[in-house]
């Protein structure tokens, strides 16, 4: 028997949740308050919500009658903007679209890549410029169409073709082919060093995708374990169970249903935890991290996230586009300060752009790295605006998104503006799809600085070249600096199959733009969970996207 739940109904949980746009108008310094935080970055469009595809509920393995009728509920931090993996950069989408696709290839339970959709690991040719891609014969959408090398093709050639924000993650392919149904044929222009990594990404059904881009965003044609029932951008989405899902090696998913909602507001979230309205939580705020640890019917799960938090300048208009003025806020407070105070425990201090993990393996000068960063000391502050020719009665705009932990920096660095002498500041909290629009304009008129976070991959490109390189500037490069040896850098590093060159190349280029505060480095978010004690077999991952409901080595269960 299903449970029922409390009377607080999800489309009132949505109320929690609106992300207006509001400003701060800064007069002294703030208390030491604690914020909340999301995950990752939000990029890419709206779309329109709709009904998910799929056969219903069949009884494929002759046993459709006697799977388990469990109900999950789960609070995002944010709802969906796409669940088209073409056009889908954000997070909340991504752990959606994860239940309802197959990727290509998917990340273990750690940060191992598996195949799915793939039957075997890439063959690689031509000096790592030619990827062989076989494929599972029996792979299906669930309209019963098979999966094929045609799709496989859409789904990595599509994000070029179309300019999508995830171009970038695939504009080194060349060519893609189809060698027989179910084999592909990707030959690069460069051996690329992280293409492996690319490789994890949902296959879409390219003839349905290709008749009407617009619905396939709102209404799908998926392949995975769950399908998608209903849904509303920005918003709630409910999944369920496929009961045909051609890849039941391993059984059939113990969860029937799925409803994903959004709750913003962090004491709701932890609220509706205690009460038992939802089953699983996301980003425990540091300031409720006790409370969770001491609900006696509930736990906390963390792992490191694959991401990077951080402050960035505007480069190209404004005293911004000047170093020494980049320099002299950096004087104006102290970062260690404000993460001590707004993101632990829930997070770590960072001081590059690489997670400490990745940094680690690759062996980056992260101690070389932590020295750049000032403490805070407003006589230099005001010594070097004085020196750069500042008004200070000039009008500061730093813009945020609907996140506390980013805007809570955000009022940190205000708050220092106005202790050195600056009166007009303005930190200013907006909704995502008014962020993302103005963070990429480059004008001064929108922004001075913004904060801002992303959720990568493991690997170094993933990182620097779409956050720091010159030919992202626009799309996921808000700066538009002018350090074009340091972008040059980070081109060759991406092009080379040569890891110690890449090394190198990632060390300079990624100091240059750190002494020349390009961005000034905050922090990394533990992926973290709160998880009521009726839940098995559920943990938190790395990557921020992956949430693991039914996979090769686990199947989540609600009492």
């Amino acid at each position: 028997m299903p449970r029922k739940r409390n009377e607080l109904t999800r489309r009132r949980l949505l109320a929690t949740g609106a992300a207006a746009s509001s400003s701060i108008l800064l007069a002294g310094c703030t208390g030491d308050g604690n914020g909340n935080g999301g995950n990752g970055n939000g990029n890419g469009g709206n779309g329109n919500g709709g009904n998910g595809n799929g056969d219903g509920n069949g009884d494929g393995n002759g046993n459709g009658d006697d799977l388990p009728q469990q109900e999950l509920y789960f609070a995002q931090v944010k709802g969906p903007l796409d669940l088209d993996p073409i056009v889908l950069n954000d997070v909340p989408s991504g752990q959606i679209a994860g239940q309802i696709y197959d990727g290509l290839y998917e990340f273990s339970d750690s940060l191992g890549i598996v195949p799915q959709i793939a039957s075997d690991s890439p063959t690689v040719e031509r000096d790592g410029t030619r990827y062989i891609i076989p494929l599972e014969e029996n792979a299906m959408f669930q309209n019963g169409d098979p999966v094929t090398a045609e799709d496989v093709i859409h789904t990595l050639m599509a994000p070029i073709e179309e300019e999508t924000a995830n171009a970038s993650e695939l504009d080194m392919i060349d060519t893609a082919e189809a060698i027989d149904e179910n084999t592909v044929q990707v030959d690069l222009q460069f051996p690329y060093g992280a293409f492996e990594v690319a490789l994890v990404r949902n296959v879409v059904n390219a003839s349905v995708r290709q008749e009407d881009r617009e619905g396939y965003n709102t209404d799908p044609v998926t392949s995975g374990p769950f399908q998608l029932v209903e849904w509303e951008p920005e918003n709630f989405a409910t999944v369920e169970r496929w009961d045909d899902y051609w890849d039941d090696d391993n059984g059939l998913p113990n969860i029937a249903t799925i409803e994903f909602d959004p709750i913003e507001e962090q004491t709701t979230r932890v609220t509706e935890l205690e009460t038992g309205n939802v089953d699983i939580i996301e980003t425990i705020p540091p300031q409720l991290y006790e409370t969770v640890e001491g609900n006696e019917n509930a736990s906390i799960d963390e792992e490191p996230g694959v991401g990077y938090f951080y402050l960035a300048f505007n480069c190209n208009e404004g005293p911004t586009a000047d170093p020494m003025v980049r320099e002299a806020v950096d004087y104006c407070f102290s970062m260690d300060q404000a993460i001590e105070n707004f993101v632990e425990p829930s997070g770590l201090r960072q001081v590059s752009p690489y997670p400490r993990t990745l940094a680690e393996e690759w062996d980056f000068p992260l101690d070389e790295w932590g020295e750049i960063e000032h403490d805070r000391d407003l006589d230099e502050a005001e010594s070097l605006f004085n020196e750069a020719g500042v008004d200070f009665d000039y009008d500061w705009r730093i813009i945020v998104p609907p996140d506390d932990m980013r805007e809570q920096i955000g009022v940190s660095i205000g708050d220092g503006l106005q202790n050195v002498g600056f009166e007009n500041v303005e930190v200013q909290r907006l909704d995502w799809g008014t962020f993302l629009d103005l963070y990429v304009t480059g004008s001064e008129d929108d922004f001075n600085m913004y904060t801002l976070g992303w959720s990568g991959s493991p690997d170094p490109d993933t990182f620097a070249y779409q956050l720091l390189s010159q030919e992202t500037e626009g799309v996921t490069n808000g700066t538009f600096h002018d350090y074009d040896e340091a972008s040059e850098m980070l081109t060759q590093a991406r092009e080379s199959p040569d890891r110690d060159e890449r090394r190198e190349l990632y060390i300079e280029a990624t100091t240059t733009l750190l002494e020349n505060r390009v961005h000034i480095p905050a922090y990394n978010l533990n992926n973290s969970y709160g998880i009521s004690n009726r839940v098995e077999d559920f943990s938190a991952h790395a990557i921020s996207t992956e949430v693991q409901i039914f996979t090769d080595h686990n199947n989540v269960s609600v009492e």
